[in-house]
């Protein structure tokens, strides 16, 4: 199975963190993304959004980070990652659509300015950061994870732009039980360093 990757990818690691949570094997393709590989076939006949991460399992192709967290957690990571029932589906599909928006326009977007260069609004993103890491903080207060009371997909997904917040300038010190959260997460077998 093959994970068409990036490195600095927050999308991209949180695929390889939650295959190495599981003890997924992913053949890792390195993609030269400044030159524009992703955009060129065959990459961009498997993936015509040109983005990454994209994952070819003997020919079946997903694209998008959250779907690939889906299919893995289905078809290899057992009822553990993705629980058979509609509730658990649900609370942790809320927390994947928390990643592609709240996250992906604040702690992400600032990210990708500071560091990578992005002509995004890194102001508006950092005005929005302390809101999201505050709803994320609350909710821990009450939870020791994000969904369904055990580690996740879920927590897969929302997990690699909050440590990788700071790249951002996004200061997460104050939010404690955040910080106890990522600490349960870096204390799991098999835990990936991003």
């Amino acid at each position: 199975m093959k994970l068409y990757d990036l490195g600095p990818s927050g999308n991209c690691y949180k695929v390889r963190l939650f295959a190495a949570l599981a003890n997924i094997d992913l053949e890792l393709i390195a993609v030269d993304f400044l030159n524009g590989e992703h955009k060129r076939p065959p990459l961009s006949e498997l993936n015509p959004l040109r983005q990454l991460p994209i994952l070819d399992d003997a020919g079946h192709v997903v694209r998008d980070s959250q779907a690939i967290l889906v299919y893995l957690a289905g078809a290899y990571g057992g009822l553990a990652w993705w629980p058979d029932n509609p509730r658990g589906q649900a609370e942790i599909v809320q927390w994947l659509s928390f990643t592609a928006n709240e996250i992906q326009h604040s702690l992400n977007a600032a990210r990708l300015v500071q560091k990578f260069g992005y002509p995004l609004d890194k102001a508006a993103a950092l005005e929005k950061s302390p809101a999201v890491l505050k709803l994320l903080d609350d909710h821990l207060q009450r939870y020791d994870w994000l969904a369904i009371d055990r580690p996740t997909i879920a927590d897969c997904a929302v997990y690699p732009y909050v440590v990788l917040a700071p790249e951002g300038g996004v200061d997460i010190t104050p939010y404690s039980h955040v910080a106890r959260w990522m600490a349960s997460i870096e204390s799991l077998t098999g835990y990936l360093k991003p």
